[in-house]
C-alpha cells in the first residue's frame, strides 16, 4: 500500500500532544522516585533504620509497577473501546492529582504508620495511571504516522518520559541548591509534588485540542470496539504478548537502575555528594533521550527488529562491566557508567513505540500493547531496584551485574522470536499469528 499518514505539520502538533502529557506524567512518576532515593527512608520509615528503611522506601516504587499491568487493562478497555484521547485525559488526571497529593502528606513523625500507608496507596494510583499513559500517548502518534517515518513520530512519548526525568532532577537540583538540609527534608522535597497541579492543567490544555487516531475511527466504523479487548488479544495473539512482555525487561532495569538505585548508590556507597549525584543523574537522563531518538531514527532505515536485538546483546557484556567501574568511586567514572547504561536502554527503547503497536489488530491494540509494556515494567523496572541492595550485600556486585545480564538475555531472546513489521498499515488487522 501507500505510505499514508499525517502531514508534517500535522504530525508535530501531534507529537507535541504525545510528548507533553507523557513529559508532566513522567515527571510526576520520576520525582516519587528522586524522593524514594533521598527523603522517604527518614520522612516515612524512620523506625527500619536505614538500610531497611531503604528497602522499604524502593518497595514502594515496586508497587506502582505491580499497579501498571493492572492499570494498563483497565485503560487498555476504555482505550480500545471510547478511544485514545478520551483515556489519555483520564490517566493525565489521575496521574497530576495522586501525585500532588503525595505532597501534602504528613509524615510518619507526624501520624505514624498511616503516613506510608497513604504514599504507598497514592503510589498504586500513579502506577495505574502509567499503565495506561505510554500506550496511548505512542498510539495517537504511531496511528497517524506515515508508515516510512513511523519509528521517528512515534518515539515522541517515550522521549517524554526522558525530559521528565531530567526536569525532575534539575528541579530537586535546584532546590537541593537553595535551601539547607534539614529545609530540604522538612518540607523542599514536597514543592515539586505540589507543583503537579499546576502541569495538570497544562497538559489538559494540549490533550484536549487532539483528534481520535484515523486508525481507532476506521475500527469503529468498520464494526464497533471489541467487548473484551485484553481477552480477545489474549485469545488471538497469545504468543505476541507473551514475548512482547519480555522485549523490554532490559530497557527497564538498566532505566530504573540509573535513575533510582544509582542515585542512592552514588550518595551511600560511594560517598559522592547529592549535588554531583542529581548533576551526573540529569546528564545520563539527557542521553538516554538522545538515544531514544537514534534508535527510533535507525529502526526506519534498517527495521525495529534489528536496533533492540543489538541493544540486547551489547547490554549483555555492559552489565557485568558497569559494577566494576563504578566502584572506582569518582564522579567521572560514576558520570560514565550511568551514560552508558542509560545509552543503551535508550536506543533499545527507541524504536519500541513503533515496534509494539505494529504486532497487534487495532481493535485491542491499546490493550495488548499496554499490558506487554507494563509486564515487561514490572520484571525489568520494579524487581532490580528492589533486589539490588539485598543481591549486593549477600553476594557482591558482580551477582546484580550477572542478574543484569540475564534480564538482557531475556530481551534479546524475545526480540529474536518476534517479526520485523515496519511495512504495515496499521488502520488493517495484523495477522493472527506471526513466527521469527
Amino acid at each position: 500500500m501507500a505510505d499514508t499518514g499525517a502531514t508534517a505539520v500535522s504530525m508535530r502538533r501531534i507529537a507535541i500532544a504525545s510528548g507533553t502529557g507523557t513529559v508532566i506524567e513522567y515527571y510526576d512518576f520520576f520525582i516519587f522516585a528522586t524522593a524514594a532515593a533521598l527523603v522517604f527512608p527518614k520522612a516515612f520509615f524512620p523506625a527500619l533504620g536505614p538500610a531497611a528503611g531503604t528497602v522499604a522506601s524502593f518497595a514502594t516504587l515496586g508497587v506502582a509497577f505491580v499497579a501498571r499491568p493492572l492499570g494498563s487493562i483497565l485503560f487498555g478497555h476504555f482505550g480500545d473501546r471510547l478511544g485514545r484521547k478520551r483515556t489519555l485525559v483520564m490517566t493525565l488526571l489521575i496521574m497530576g492529582l495522586s501525585t500532588a497529593l503525595v505532597g501534602l502528606v504528613p509524615t510518619a513523625g507526624h501520624i505514624g504508620v498511616a503516613a506510608p500507608i497513604l504514599v504507598i496507596v497514592l503510589r498504586v494510583l500513579q502506577g495505574l495511571a502509567l499503565g495506561g499513559e505510554w500506550t496511548g500517548a505512542t498510539l495517537l502518534a504511531a496511528e497517524n504516522a506515515p508508515k516510512a517515518r513511523r519509528g521517528f513520530w512515534s518515539m515522541f512519548g517515550s522521549l517524554g518520559g526522558s525530559i521528565g526525568y531530567v526536569l525532575a532532577s534539575a528541579t530537586y537540583l535546584l532546590i537541593n541548591a537553595t535551601m539547607s538540609e534539614q529545609a530540604f527534608l522538612s518540607y523542599g522535597w514536597r514543592i515539586p509534588f505540589i507543583a503537579s497541579f499546576v502541569l495538570v492543567g497544562v497538559g489538559l490544555f494540549v490533550r484536549v485540542k487532539v483528534d481520535e487516531t484515523p486508525a481507532f475511527e476506521g475500527e469503529i466504523a468498520r464494526g464497533g470496539a471489541a467487548r473484551a479487548p485484553f481477552a480477545e488479544a489474549l485469545r488471538q495473539q497469545p504468543r505476541e504478548v507473551t514475548f512482547a512482555s519480555g522485549l523490554l525487561v532490559m530497557v527497564f532495569a538498566f532505566y530504573y537502575l540509573a535513575v533510582s538505585y544509582l542515585i542512592n548508590y552514588g550518595t551511600t556507597v560511594l560517598k559522592l555528594s547529592r549535588p554531583t549525584v542529581l548533576t551526573i543523574g540529569i546528564l545520563a537522563g539527557a542521553v538516554f533521550g538522545v538515544a531514544i531518538v537514534l534508535g527510533a531514527a535507525v529502526s526506519d532505515r534498517i527495521g525495529r527488529r534489528k536496533v533492540i536485538i543489538a541493544g540486547n546483546a551489547v547490554a549483555i557484556g555492559w552489565a557485568l562491566a558497569l559494577f566494576p567501574i563504578l566502584d572506582s568511586a569518582s564522579a567521572l567514572t560514576f558520570a560514565i557508567g550511568s551514560c552508558v547504561t542509560t545509552f543503551i536502554a535508550g536506543f533499545a527503547y527507541g524504536p519500541v513505540g513503533a515496534f509494539m503497536p505494529e504486532l497487534f489488530r487495532t481493535r485491542y491494540r491499546y490493550s495488548a500493547t499496554g499490558f506487554s509494556y507494563n509486564v515487561a515494567g514490572v520484571l525489568g523496572g520494579a524487581v532490580p531496584p528492589v533486589v539490588a541492595a539485598a543481591i549486593t550485600a549477600a553476594y557482591g556486585q558482580f551477582a546484580l551485574g550477572a542478574f543484569l545480564a540475564i534480564l538482557s538475555v531475556i530481551g534479546l531472546v524475545c526480540a529474536l522470536a518476534l517479526r520485523e513489521r515496519r511495512q504495515v498499515d496499521l488502520a488493517e488487522p495484523a495477522p493472527q499469528v506471526t513466527t521469527s
